[in-house]
């Protein structure tokens, strides 16, 4: 009876949480979500279909990996401008290490892999040092990280284009399981541990700790230079998977890569409801976010707009967006 008793109030605890985050932001934007599919679809015919769908969750992989780590950086009010060329960066290690290597050799796939996520990893260290320790404006530390990490990239592959690499680079970023693409399934996985990460453990408590107000949380005995350090390795860690995954995708790995994804990063981390006054966001959210700018790219595409009207409505998205956080913002003072 007791057990039964204990199942129920689990049961209740976890929807009345589920219909508070659903009253706190994610609704609505579900909501938008389907009234422009729902719309698009009665535009192009085409749209609505799984091919088409599969396409988008395929177009939004990389958006989406480097995504996660972004959102544990914005959630401690931070901000990481370096992600697209460190996208760039890590794909071209992993492809200059394996360039030479043959079908067979699995160690050294691995090798390239692990090496490519630990630079990754270790440019995201270096951006926390800076920002946690040396008290840095983030902004400032990310942005000049952009320019080396692109340039860096620049220098190792001489400004030229690697291709034909072996199966052990390009499973994760053209091979597909049970007729999923593996970007895709790599995408859900990473939110997945980063959803785990953010809202079941310590960690993840600190991180909204440390964003909804510092010295509150220094005081209360969180160690908060750590755990901002930590979100920056994280972020540096995903954009090397996402790095992976988009040199896998196109089997090559070029110098310019990735250019300009930061945008497309913040702007779907922002649409997903994460405020960049920090302590408020979600990995859902996140994601939905993600989901919701990889739409209506692929509906403008099948509708004919000029792609260089996107980047215009993506930052008009990313506007708005940013514009009705602060209005929230300033209606709880």
């Amino acid at each position: 009876m007791n057990s039964t008793a204990a199942n129920d109030t689990e049961q209740q605890s976890w929807s009345s949480r589920l219909m508070r985050q659903l009253r706190n932001g994610l609704g609505p934007l579900c909501a938008a979500l389907v009234i422009i599919c729902v719309a698009l679809s009665f535009a192009s015919p085409e749209f609505l279909t799984t091919s088409t769908l599969t396409n988008i969750m395929v177009q939004v992989s990389v958006v989406g990996i480097a995504a996660v780590g972004g959102t544990f950086v914005i959630i401690t009010s931070g901000i990481d401008l370096s992600v697209g060329s460190l996208v760039a960066l890590t794909g071209m290690v992993a492809a200059t290490l394996m360039a030479g290597s043959t079908q067979g050799n699995v160690g050294l796939g691995i090798a390239g892999l692990a090496v490519a996520i630990a630079v990754g990893a270790g440019v995201g260290a270096l951006n926390g040092i800076a920002i946690a320790w040396l008290r840095l404006v983030p902004f400032i530390v990310t942005l000049a990280m952009m320019a080396m990490a692109r340039g860096l990239t620049l220098a190792i592959s001489d400004g030229r284009t690697k291709f034909d690499f072996p199966n052990a680079f390009t499973v994760f970023g053209a091979k597909s399981i049970a007729g999923l693409p593996m970007p895709m399934l790599v995408m859900l996985i990473v939110f997945l541990i980063g959803h785990v990460l953010l809202r079941k453990t310590t960690f993840g408590h600190q991180v909204f700790a440390v964003g909804g107000n510092r010295e509150a949380a220094r005081l209360a005995g969180i160690p908060v230079q750590r755990v901002m350090f930590l979100t920056y390795v994280l972020a540096g860690a995903t954009a090397a998977i996402a790095g992976i995954v988009l040199a896998g995708r196109l089997n090559s790995a070029l110098p310019s890569a990735a250019n300009g994804l930061e945008l497309q990063v913040i702007a779907g981390i922002v649409i997903g409801g994460t405020s960049l006054a920090g302590g408020r966001g979600s990995i859902i959210g996140t994601f939905i976010g993600v989901v919701l700018i990889g739409v209506i790219n692929v509906g403008l595409s099948l509708l004919g707009v000029n792609p260089f009207w996107t980047q215009f409505i993506q930052g008009g998205v990313i506007f708005a967006a940013v514009m009705l956080d602060v209005l929230s913002q300033r209606r709880k003072l």
